[in-house]
């Protein structure tokens, strides 16, 4: 449960937050509203101050029905941020949201830490070499198809089995390139329709068996705000009942856009924990 970025030991015994930082012009909550040097730099240094122990950038979105972005557009969004949040805030753990493998390794050539691939590796068959190159940390997602098309792809027998094979298929094909942190994510909303999410998260203690770190990525999303017949803006509070929930069932990362209000719940997590 200890992951090597730059150098940097991180215990993932206790749960970790990771701040959601989003490039892009369209994403589903936050689109377009970190676009200038300024607002990138505050945003970031508020969810450091809240206690993100990382920072997630991403410059491609990945919402159901997403515009394709190509791959020089995604470097040209990304890589200035890389360096502009490293000049700032040295210290930062950076992880980078793609699934292209060009885009991973410029990013840690200059000073990222953590790759974050919603394909786990499927979408660029380079992926997994380049990790294994680089020697970081890999997130690895489950999801089917591609955003563009994964909420046609909801068919499955028996869901929870289904992404333990996927797992298990992905996990063996990394492990024998040499690489050894890995974080599993389960992939909410990918391909999964709103029964599904919540069939997965009823029983997402089964993932622990994978014997890797589990990140739950929730935060506002559709099952959220369908259920409560409202908007991802007005979703915060159904976001922190459930990732009470995710706790409870073994995530050690929750990553998110409201930072503090998923660290008072992981405080109190802890101190039911320590009452048993």
């Amino acid at each position: 449960m200890t992951i090597n970025c730059n150098g940097k030991l991180i215990s993932l015994d206790q749960p970790n937050v990771m701040g959601i930082l989003n490039v892009t012009p369209d994403s589903f909550f936050d689109g377009g509203k970190y676009k200038d040097e300024s607002s990138i730099l505050q945003q970031v240094e508020k969810m450091l101050f809240q206690g993100a122990t990382f920072i997630d950038i991403g410059a491609y979105s990945s919402r159901p029905g997403a515009l394709e972005v190509d791959e020089a557009t995604e470097l040209q969004r990304i890589t200035p941020i890389v360096t502009l949040i490293l000049q700032h805030f040295p210290d930062t753990i950076l992880s980078i949201d793609t699934f292209r493998s060009n885009v991973a390794k410029a990013c840690i050539e200059r000073g990222a830490a953590i790759i974050n691939d919603i394909s786990a590796g499927v979408q660029d068959k380079n992926m997994l070499s380049t990790i294994a190159e680089l020697k970081v940390p890999y997130i690895m997602m489950h999801m089917r198809g591609t955003p563009q098309n994964m909420q046609q792809k909801t068919g499955y027998e028996d869901i929870l089995k289904e992404i333990l094979f996927f797992f298990s298929e992905r996990l063996a094909a990394a492990k024998a390139l040499g690489i050894t942190d890995m974080i599993i994510d389960p992939g909410f909303g990918f391909a999964k329709h709103l029964k599904q999410n919540y069939e997965l998260l009823n029983h997402m203690e089964v993932l622990n068996v994978i014997e890797h770190p589990l990140l739950a990525g929730i935060s506002r999303k559709s099952m959220i705000y369908k259920t409560l017949n409202t908007t991802a803006e007005h979703a915060l509070n159904g976001t922190t009942a459930l990732h009470m929930v995710c706790l409870q069932k073994g995530a050690k990362i929750l990553r998110v856009h409201d930072v503090k209000e998923a660290v008072e719940c992981i405080k109190l997590f802890e101190q039911l924990n320590a009452q048993g």
